[in-house]
């Protein structure tokens, strides 16, 4: 099982592009894959032939109105079952005996 963080953004669109990445999330929340949304990127579980296509998939949509991308990949990879998405963040809450970084919304 795969888990995969990534960033894909475009380069010279100006100082907000999220316009871009909401088209890259729009595939990821379709692909019915279990991922977290964060500031600094999306982290997505699977198999690794459902990661990368996932990522071809994303990056052919930015590359379809912008002529630079920037694609930032990190990739674990470790036999056994999936569910380590959630599973990694409680074994440290589990340690430190409390929950961390939430952000409240108002």
């Amino acid at each position: 099982m795969i888990l995969c963080e990534f960033s894909m953004s475009p380069l010279g669109k100006g100082e907000s592009v999220s316009p871009y990445v909401s088209r890259v999330l729009r595939i990821v929340d379709s692909s019915g894959l279990p991922y977290v949304l964060h500031p600094m990127g999306t982290v997505v579980e699977g198999e690794w032939d459902e990661i990368t296509s996932l990522l071809t998939e994303c990056y052919k949509e930015l590359e379809r109105d912008c002529d630079r991308i920037s694609v930032s990949v990190k990739i674990d990879s470790r036999k056994g079952p999936g569910g380590r998405l959630e599973k990694k963040v409680a074994t440290v809450e589990d340690a430190l005996g409390k929950k961390l970084g939430r952000v409240e919304r108002s």
